[in-house]
C-alpha cells in the first residue's frame, strides 16, 4: 500500500495566514492601543508616581520605562510594515527589506532587580503586556521571515542606529521616504 508523500506539501504558516489577512486587525488594534496607553501613562499618573519612589526605585522606573518605550516603537513598527503590506502599499520583499531594521528583543529587569516591588502596579501591567506582545510578535516574525540572529546593518558592519533606523522605518511606513 503506498502512502501519501508528504514532500513537496506546501504548509500552511498559521502567523502568515494571521497577519496578511482580516484577522490582523485586533493584533494591530492591540498592539497601537497598548503604546497609546503606555504613553497616556508615562506622561500623566506616570510622572506623578514616579515621584513618590525611592532614588534606587526611581533609577529603576527610568530604565524600564526607556525599555518599554523601545519595546513597543519596535513593536508597533513590525505592525505599521505588516499593515503596509496588508493595503498594498508595500510589497512583502519591501517589508522584508525594511522590517531587519526592527529588533524585536527588548529585554526588561528581572521582578529580582533591587526597587522592582516599589514599582507602580500600573506600570508593571504595561511592562509585562508589551512582553507578551514582543514575544508573539516576535515568534510570527520568525514564522513567516524566518529568524535571523543578526539585524542586517549589525551584518554588513555598519553601526547600529535605532533611532535613525526608527525613523526611516516609519517615513517608509507612511510613504514619506
Amino acid at each position: 500500500m503506498n502512502e501519501p508523500s508528504w514532500e513537496g506539501a506546501k504548509t500552511i504558516k498559521l502567523a502568515e495566514r494571521r497577519v496578511f489577512s482580516q484577522s490582523f486587525k485586533p493584533l494591530y488594534d492591540e498592539g497601537m492601543g497598548l503604546v497609546e496607553r503606555t504613553a497616556e501613562y508615562l506622561d500623566g499618573r506616570g510622572r506623578v508616581e514616579a515621584k513618590k519612589l525611592s532614588r534606587l526605585g526611581a533609577t529603576l522606573y527610568a530604565a524600564e520605562s526607556m525599555r518599554l518605550t523601545t519595546r513597543l516603537m519596535q513593536v508597533a513598527s513590525w505592525l505599521l510594515l505588516q499593515r503596509a503590506t496588508n493595503s498594498g502599499e508595500m510589497t512583502r520583499d519591501q517589508v522584508a527589506a525594511e522590517k531587519s531594521k526592527v529588533r524585536l528583543d527588548t529585554a526588561s529587569a528581572n521582578e529580582d532587580a533591587a526597587g522592582w516591588s516599589e514599582l507602580p502596579a500600573e506600570f508593571l501591567d504595561l511592562v509585562i503586556h508589551s512582553l507578551r506582545l514582543q514575544a508573539l510578535v516576535r515568534r510570527m516574525d520568525e514564522e513567516i521571515y524566518g529568524s535571523e540572529t543578526l539585524p542586517q546593518a549589525a551584518a554588513s558592519g555598519r553601526r547600529l542606529n535605532p533611532v535613525s533606523d526608527q525613523i526611516s522605518l516609519l517615513n517608509t511606513a507612511f510613504a514619506r521616504g
